[in-house]
């Protein structure tokens, strides 16, 4: 196919055949291998988008708080402290985000897996939060979109996006280099500077061990989904002042891989390792099981 994909070597090599950006070159292998027409596929992603705006606004509405088995109303916390945050009210507001898009998964709302449901708060926070500061219309974040996807596209052929497989890496890592490769397009940068974010997310949390207490996606999931979001915004801004990932994309993407294949069972997903051993979050497990 003209415009398939499988690493990043391939899709900036289409990119630079073409002279398109990765959104782009998304949308046309979409068109390709699902043999739908252009604007089906952007009505879907609209779709999604819209899903990821009422997420958001549903995990920070104070009339109508949301609450997991363990988690809830720490996004509102987080939020309503922006102002005076050290690190700045936007990527405050975009960690608040963040974590309300998780807590709405905890409490069975709907969001948009991006890649999982437990990395879903990340791509939305990121596009919506900047998107609100910069003025991106919703046909750039539909850009966005497309541009995360490609990055997640290859994630998951050569690596891996699921935490039973690769660990927290593979899921709040993905999500964050979806998103950091997406806010870099949006604010003017290359296909390669692009990948470059992605890469720098990934090995940001290189080796994250997928912990969740009670097997749950709250602990620590809402909090890393947090963290994912600031790892995405500081690595676009790493590229976007000239900052090189040392280490290509593709080969960042297979150390990913070859790390999730050596990590012990216990730290990918199955609740038995990390925090979820320890005594409070063996306690808070007990809980459940009594109930």
């Amino acid at each position: 196919m003209k415009y398939s994909f499988d690493h990043g070597s391939q899709l900036l090599d289409l990119c630079g055949k073409y002279h398109m950006p990765i959104s782009q070159v998304m949308l046309l292998s979409e068109q390709e291998t699902s043999e739908r027409p252009r604007q089906e596929i952007l009505g879907e992603l609209a779709g999604h988008l819209q899903t990821m705006k009422e997420s958001v606004r549903a995990g920070l509405d104070r009339d109508h708080p949301v609450r997991g088995t363990f988690v809830g109303g720490d996004a509102l916390k987080l939020e309503a402290h922006a102002a005076g945050s050290y690190m700045g009210e936007p990527l405050a507001r975009t960690a608040a985000a963040a974590m309300a898009v998780v807590e709405v998964n905890a409490s069975m709302g709907i969001v948009v897996a991006a890649p999982t449901a437990g990395a879903s708060g990340i791509l939305p926070a990121v596009l919506l939060v900047y998107g609100q500061y910069r003025g991106f219309s919703d046909e750039e974040m539909i850009e966005g979109l497309l541009t995360a996807g490609a990055v997640g596209k290859i994630i998951a052929e050569n690596s891996s996006i699921a935490g039973a497989s690769g660990g927290c890496q593979a899921e709040t890592g993905t999500a964050s280099a979806m998103a950091a490769a997406a806010l870099a397009q949006l604010s003017g940068a290359g296909p390669a500077q692009a990948l470059d974010a992605a890469a720098i997310c990934l090995e940001n949390v290189m080796g994250q061990i997928c912990d969740p207490v009670a097997g749950l996606v709250e602990c620590p999931c809402v909090k890393r989904n947090a963290i994912g979001a600031v790892n995405a915004v500081l690595s676009c801004d790493m590229v976007l002042a000239g900052i090189a990932s040392l280490i290509p994309f593709d080969e960042v993407v297979l150390a990913m891989k070859n790390v999730g294949m050596q990590m012990h069972p216990d730290l990918k997903e199955t609740a038995r390792g990390g925090i979820a051993a320890t005594p409070t979050g063996k306690k808070m497990a007990q809980k459940i099981l009594q109930r």
